[in-house]
Parts: C-alpha cells; structure tokens; sequence
C-alpha cells in the first residue's frame, strides 16, 4: 500500500486537488481546444500533472542504438537504459510540457519523483525487470507546497529507492499513487482515445466490476488495461471518480468533462 507523509506543508483548502496524467503519446497531440479547458479547468481545481514519456524514450534509444529487452511486455531497464529514461523523462518531455503550460500563462514548475524524496521506490523485481520501481511512499508535504505558491507541479514519474538508486516507474501507477496521497478528488487520464470505448462507442459510466468483465472480454487490451487498473486502484472514500478523456478535444464540453468515468459505484439515475 502507497503511504504518504506531509509534514512540510498542509493542504491547499481554497480548491479540491485535481491530479491529471498525460500519456506519452498524446503530449504532441494535445490541442488548443484541450488547453484552453484545462486552464478552465483550473478555476476550479488545484491542478498536478503526471507524464509518461514512452515514445520519446523508444525513439532516443533507437537512435542510439541500444536494443530493449522485454520481460512478460514490460522494458527492462538496465543502467544504460535509465539513463535515457532520465534524460527524457526528467528533461527532455517534462521540459516540453512546462513550457507549454507557461505559454498558455500557467505557472508550471517540473519535478522529478526522485528529487527530495517525492516518491520513494521499492524494485518491483529486480531481477528481471532492473530499475523499474513501485511506489512505496509519496512526500505529499512538497505539492502541497508548490500548490500553496499558485504553482502547478508538473511530475516524471521517477523514484529513489531508500538505498538512493533511482528507478523508473510506470506513470500511470504513479499518478494514481500521488493521487492518493495527496486526497486528489478526482483523477484524469489524458490519451490519445475519447474514453473506454466498446464497438467504437465511448463507454461514458463503468464501475471497476465492469472495468473487469470488459478486460476478461476483451474489450481493454494492451496499453489501455494498466490505465484501467491504476484507475480503479486509486478510487477512494475521498477519490470517488477517476476519468479517462482525450487530449484531442475540449476537456470540457456543456456542463461536464467529456470521456469514461470509472466510480466504485454507479450514481441513483446514471445508467
């Protein structure tokens, strides 16, 4: 279980907190129309971003020709390979949305999980996977602070285990550990899909039983279901509702947020 400890600073109490994930292949997709909501969306909402940055890390290792080496789907990260995934995660693409952000006048500020102990990391099996960690605690005293100070942290999704060695960490379980940690209301995923979607519709309200019927039927495959399962893993007394939207789009259309909501429970009336 992700523990947190905030003893830095206390949480904002003006606005809920809101704990948004980008996905790496949507992060050059992302549209005007989806910025212009989200800076809407800030009316409303203390805002943390976590980014993935997959595509950016095969290109870079691509190019210099270091060949990857899988286990049961997932990259082994070898020390060469961390220090790709450092270099994009930490510089490279969290540079990209920061600046973006502060471009539609939002104040980003970015942050590696592992500087001062944000996010402090167990392996999550050393021997075959290397430097891939798992969340083991989020020091949500330092967002509170960049909240405080009207500033949006922007988060890559890296960890220190408690010997020091930085390790690489799936974005999604880590957007939903901070989320967690930090007494997020709600949780979004950002994709490069309008929601969970069956027979190309968009599935707008789904619980986590549906979520896993929809799996052991197919209907979530691949890079979908562990987005899906970080998903339903953060819900909580606090964090009743996580959503998956797209970044193509207004994240906001009408009244309400466009995509699939995944609640532990469907609302009276909601079919």
């Amino acid at each position: 279980m992700t523990m947190s400890k905030s003893t830095q600073a206390t949480a904002p109490d003006q606005k809920p907190i809101i704990v948004v994930k980008m996905g790496g292949s949507i992060i050059d997709q992302l549209t005007q129309e989806f910025y212009d909501s989200f800076s809407e969306l800030l009316g409303h909402y203390h805002c943390i971003i976590v980014h993935g940055g997959g595509p950016a890390i095969t290109s870079l290792l691509t190019r210099l020709e270091i060949e990857g080496e899988f286990h049961k789907g997932l990259r082994k990260t070898d020390e060469q390979t961390l220090e790709v995934v450092e270099m994009t995660l930490g510089g490279k693409v969290n540079a990209k949305i920061t600046s973006e952000l502060l471009k539609q006048g939002i104040k980003a500020v970015g942050l590696k999980g592992s500087d001062a102990s944000l996010i402090t990391a167990d392996y999550e099996d050393e021997e075959n996977l290397g430097f891939v960690g798992k969340v083991a605690e989020v020091e949500a005293g330092i967002l509170y602070q960049c909240l405080n100070a009207e500033y949006l942290p922007v988060v890559a999704p890296l960890g220190k285990t408690k010997t020091g060695q930085t390790v690489n960490i799936n974005a999604d379980i880590a957007a939903g550990a901070i989320a967690r940690a930090v007494q997020a209301e709600k949780l979004l995923f950002v994709t490069d899909v309008p929601g969970i979607l069956r027979e190309d519709e968009v599935i707008e309200h789904s619980t986590p039983e549906e979520i896993q019927s929809l799996i052991d039927h197919g209907w979530i495959y691949g890079g979908m279901i562990p987005k899906v399962q970080s998903a339903v893993e953060a819900l909580s007394d606090k964090l009743e509702e996580v959503m998956i939207v797209s970044g193509k789009q207004a994240l906001i259309q009408g009244d309400r947020m466009k995509g699939t909501k995944i609640r532990s429970k469907r609302k009276e009336g909601v079919e």
